[in-house]
């Protein structure tokens, strides 16, 4: 059996009564003999990042459920059945918790203070790269690039290693974009090509839940 997480957006004039009368119904149908659900985490009403289906909220559950892959199609068939089931998306957990934060680890060792000419500017221009943790692999965790700006120089200031990207962190993601919403390249990140990739997954699938926008002049 394998660990999906599925992630509803019912109608928002739902109570949290409604939706735990829905879930009873659906997650039998993915259970199958064996199964069981692992964890449901209401976030309840929240604004969306864009209107789906001309509605600027909506009702978010997340749920952890163990089960064999042979009763997802017939759950699905049954999820897009559902008038009040605006948005739903079902994926196999990597160890994401339900709430919308990733796994941190401890903050990098501070780089020490290198002397630099007055008149360098050109290594002020480029970020610094990102610092594992003391005996930490490479591609495990990578600090959350913070900038500050300045006459349009964009500097690099290292914070916790990032352990686990969870789709559902806003607040991480959205370090990893410009203002206009795209995701900002390896050369300036600075991370791994497995980490950009895991990025671009999570971002793609944020946007889909409309955790975040795919422009940023979206209006509800």
């Amino acid at each position: 059996m394998r660990l999906y997480e599925i992630v509803y957006i019912f109608d928002a004039t739902l109570d949290e009564d409604s939706v735990n009368t829905k879930l009873e119904k659906f997650h039998p149908l993915v259970l199958g003999q064996g199964g069981e659900v692992v964890a449901v985490d209401h976030w309840g009403t929240r604004q969306m990042a864009y209107p789906v289906r001309k509605q600027g909220t909506g009702y978010y559950v997340v749920a952890q459920v163990r089960s064999e892959v042979d009763g997802l199609p017939e759950f699905e068939r049954i999820l897009r059945l559902d008038p009040e089931l605006m948005r739903y998306l079902i994926v196999l957990n990597e160890g994401e918790p339900t709430t919308g934060h990733s796994l941190l680890g401890e903050a990098p060792p501070a780089r020490r203070n290198q002397e630099r000419d007055d008149d360098d500017d050109d290594d002020d221009d480029r970020p610094d790269e990102a610092v594992p943790a003391e005996g930490e692999d490479a591609d495990r965790g990578f600090s959350p690039p913070e900038f500050s700006g300045g006459r349009g120089r964009r500097r690099r200031m290292e914070g916790p290693v990032i352990e686990l990207l969870n789709y559902k962190d806003v607040s991480t993601l959205s370090q990893f974009m410009t203002e206009e919403g795209k995701i900002l390249p390896k050369r300036t990140t600075k991370v791994t090509a497995r980490f950009q990739r895991q990025l671009g997954r999570a971002i793609k699938r944020a946007r889909y839940l409309a955790l975040i926008p795919y422009i940023r002049d979206h209006e509800v």
